[in-house]
């Protein structure tokens, strides 16, 4: 088919209801998003081709069962025969391709449109009904927190509304749930946006943008660029952080629908049409109609510290959710019933344990600099478990800005050098501990810091009980009444863990074998 054929049919495909039929479609990745993908597009008759470098059994079979096609390619370092053969309209791509792999830079090559599955689901919103609103939401960190915080609210205000996307569930299978929604909360990652232009949602919001992801999208740039994209062509509202100048520019430059209003949220006092913090009171200042000289009490930070919501990143979160509900006309009463009965996931700023005067504090969820810099400025005094991957991130800004809070630190992970280089340069005072997974000749290296030996492997079930045990043991010897024992990574968890959730896991693990039935 001619190239300008297959843009012009591609222009049309923007419905479920339109003819997909027999559209050419490589879908590349067999997680939970590729499969949703190969599953829609094989019910709307399309023919699909799986490219994955691994798959269990039983996705084989499902595959198998709606009718796709599938092949492994381990190496994966260029596009399989099958995949030349069916010669692709379109690439759908699962996020954990890098944007410079082979196989996307052969389709490329050849003009074949990539998309990612948030694009697709965009396309095809109207299965059921009235296609649902979408508010969308990206940053940084706090992208799941705020997700489910303005889920929670827009439920509480009457409406039938789900969250999905990045937070685990895809979005291909909640735009074909045959209930239906009134509003989507969608969660995006810069991966996502990357491969999404048609999306037209009715609020959105990027939360906040530091250093991350820097190995797959190449360059700081590129991943703002990425996160920038939420904006474009909002209808209603846009919703921005007062204290990151990135968030306002990208409001500022992005191409919005006519009427789109700019929001503001931060912790100081709210301007004319911002959500703000006034004597420890949350305040919408952006939807009543007096808002000139006065504004709305939603709640306060006391009672947000009730179910752990009161940390300063965590109240920017709420202030940015409610002022998504609120966008929607959701009420201040409803608002605050929702914060009355929300309760944090796990593994994001959750006290494990309280002994011997000692908090430990779970946050694993905190798998960048910029989610460990909030998380250490929630505490004064703290002996820091960190490390993992870090992503081509520099981590010595953040060791610089935090080095006064800290008791000691106890390095984790594969990335444990550039961690321990960082403390060398920018906080040569304060001790440092690195558990280790190689061979190492002595205790005590030439830097100073203090080496434990756990074993040789690192990836399997044993050698992660090992690491967080030491970890562990480690921190209680050097932590004093009145510290925080806090396991906030700044790095990805895959190096010695399943992923965040195991790793935090087992960290209450290990704090609880150490400290048995101690508590005060």
């Amino acid at each position: 088919m001619d190239p300008a054929d297959v843009t012009d049919r591609l222009d049309t495909l923007t419905s479920w209801h339109s003819d997909w039929a027999g559209l050419r479609v490589g879908v590349l990745g067999l997680g939970k998003t590729g499969f949703s993908v190969a599953d829609t597009l094989a019910e709307l008759g399309a023919r699909v081709l799986v490219v994955a470098q691994r798959a269990a059994e039983s996705q084989i079979q499902l595959v198998d069962v709606i009718g796709a096609s599938l092949v492994l390619d381990e190496r994966l370092d260029g596009p399989p025969e099958a995949l030349v053969e069916l010669d692709p309209e379109v690439l759908v791509v699962s996020p954990g391709f890098h944007p410079d792999h082979p196989v996307l830079a052969w389709a490329e090559s050849r003009g074949v449109a990539i998309w990612g599955d948030v694009e697709l689901a965009w396309r095809l919103r109207d299965k059921v009904g009235t296609p649902a609103e979408w508010i969308a939401i990206t940053g940084t960190n706090g992208k799941t927190t705020t997700t489910q915080l303005t889920a929670t609210m827009l439920v509480e205000g009457g409406l039938r509304a789900a969250p999905c996307g990045n937070i685990g569930i895809p979005i291909l299978d909640a735009i074909r749930d045959p209930q239906g929604f009134d509003v989507l909360v969608v969660e995006l990652s810069s991966y996502q946006l990357h491969s999404t232009s048609s999306m037209s949602p009715y609020a959105s919001v990027c939360l906040n943008v530091a250093e991350d992801h820097l190995d797959w999208h190449g360059s700081m740039q590129a991943y703002v660029e990425a996160k920038a994209r939420v904006y474009t062509n909002t209808r209603v509202a846009c919703v921005y952080n007062r204290s990151d100048a990135r968030t306002l520019a990208m409001v500022e430059n992005a191409e919005v629908v006519e009427g789109c209003r700019a929001i503001g949220f931060g912790l100081g006092v709210p301007g004319l049409s911002d959500f703000g913090v006034v004597d420890g009171i949350l305040c919408d200042r952006a939807f009543t109609d007096d808002r000139r000289i006065s504004a709305l009490e939603i709640t306060t930070v006391a009672d947000l510290a009730a179910h752990g919501l009161a940390a300063p990143h965590m109240v920017a979160n709420v202030l940015a959710a409610a002022a998504l509900a609120r966008s929607f006309g959701v009420s201040i009463e409803a608002v605050r019933r929702a914060l009355f009965r929300f309760e944090l996931d796990h593994h994001r700023i959750e006290t494990v344990a309280t002994a011997n005067g000692v908090q430990w504090v779970n946050d694993s969820k905190a798998t960048n600099a910029h989610a460990a810099d909030a998380s250490l400025g929630a505490f004064e005094s703290v002996v820091w478990i960190a490390g993992g991957l870090l992503k081509g991130v520099d981590v010595g800004p953040l060791v610089a800005a935090r080095s006064g809070r800290l008791r000691a630190a106890v390095l984790i992970g594969a990335d444990r050098t550039e961690l321990r280089l960082a403390f060398q340069r920018h906080a040569p005072g304060v001790p440092v501990f690195e558990v280790s997974g190689t061979e190492t000749e002595d205790d005590t290296g030439i830097d100073g810091s203090t080496r434990v030996e756990v074993g040789s492997g690192a990836g399997d079930g044993t050698s992660a009980e090992s690491v967080m045990s030491a970890a562990v043991r480690l921190a209680a010897s050097v932590a004093e009444p009145g510290d925080v024992v806090l396991l906030a990574p700044a790095g990805a968890s895959m190096d010695q863990f399943v992923d965040y959730n195991d790793r935090g896991a087992q960290f209450a693990r290990a704090v609880n074998d150490y400290l048995g039935g101690e508590r005060s």
